[in-house]
C-alpha cells in the first residue's frame, strides 16, 4: 500500500475550492478580495479510497461532513488567497493521515513491585512526620 502522504497528494487531485470575501485583518482589503478559500471533497466519489476508508472517515469527522458526503474545510487566517489555499491544503493532508494511522493498543502493564514499597516506605515516613506534630497530653 501507498504511504498516508502519498494517498493525500492523490486525493488533492479530487477536491475543488471555493473562494469567498472574508472576515478578520486586511483593512479596506478584505471589503475587495475574496481571500478565504473552501475545500470541499466528496467521499462518496472518491476513486482512490477504499468502502472501508471512506466509512472510517466518514465516522471521524462527522461534524465536518454534509448530508451529501461532502468535506469541507476552509482558511481564512492569512490575507492572501495562496497561502490560504497552501493552509487548507495542508488541513487536509493532517486530517487524512490522522485517520488512516493506525492507532497503537495500549498493553496494560502492572505496577512494578519496587514502586509498592516505596509508595509505602513515603506513606509510613509522612504519617510518622504528622505523629510528632501530635502534643501527648499528661507529660511535662
Amino acid at each position: 500500500m501507498q504511504s498516508l502522504t502519498q494517498l493525500a497528494n492523490e486525493l488533492l487531485k479530487e477536491v475543488y475550492y471555493q473562494t469567498a470575501r472574508s472576515g478578520g485583518k486586511g483593512g479596506q482589503n478584505v471589503n475587495k478580495v475574496e481571500t478565504k478559500v473552501e475545500l470541499y471533497f466528496s467521499i462518496n466519489n472518491s476513486v482512490l479510497l477504499t468502502d472501508e476508508q471512506k466509512f472510517k472517515l466518514k465516522q471521524l469527522h462527522v461534524h465536518k461532513i454534509s448530508t451529501e458526503g461532502e468535506l469541507k474545510l476552509m482558511s481564512q487566517v492569512a490575507r492572501n488567497q495562496l497561502e490560504n489555499k497552501h493552509k487548507v491544503q495542508t488541513k487536509f493532508m493532517h486530517l487524512i493521515v490522522e485517520a488512516f494511522t493506525p492507532k497503537k493498543i495500549r498493553t496494560a502493564t502492572k505496577v512494578p513491585k519496587k514502586s509498592k514499597v516505596q509508595r509505602l516506605i513515603s506513606k509510613k515516613i509522612h504519617a510518622q512526620k504528622i505523629a510528632n506534630r501530635k502534643v501527648k497530653f499528661g507529660e511535662d
